[in-house]
């Protein structure tokens, strides 16, 4: 099992996603920055290093919005997805296609991987719900 963290990163009513190099596994497929938990790093660490090294940006991590777990067929991936917050810089694209920011009313619109279907599906009962 392989240990994944990503952020949910909010700007007023919009969150932002990114979408995967053509190159990669599940290419253009949309996601939340984050990566995988290196040895030695705790998961709050390692969201800050995956969003300084994707995103140029340095940010704050909150509270788990959500945990899932999801079976790849190259690999199972236990993600946990933190709420965060930007504290220095613009995102820039360093690794992904790109970046977007969009309401949790615009998910349907966007081809998410896998992993994050359950995760959109929280948050868009949430939206709803305000």
């Amino acid at each position: 099992m392989t240990e994944v963290v990503a952020a949910l990163i909010w700007n007023r009513e919009r969150f932002m996603i990114c979408q995967r190099p053509k190159h990669k596994a599940r290419g253009l497929l949309w996601e939340f920055v984050g990566g995988k938990v290196e040895s030695g790093e705790t998961k709050p660490q390692a969201l800050i290093r995956e969003c300084q090294e994707e995103l140029n940006i340095t940010v704050s991590v909150g509270e788990v919005f959500m945990e899932v777990t999801h079976t790849y067929p190259d690999l199972t991936v236990h993600l946990t997805l933190f709420h965060a917050q930007i504290m220095e810089g613009v995102p820039q694209m360093l690794e992904h296609n790109d970046i977007r920011w969009i309401t949790p009313k615009e998910i349907p619109e966007y081809e998410f991987c896998p992993a994050d279907v359950v995760i959109l599906q929280k948050l868009q009962a949430e939206y709803e719900a305000k």
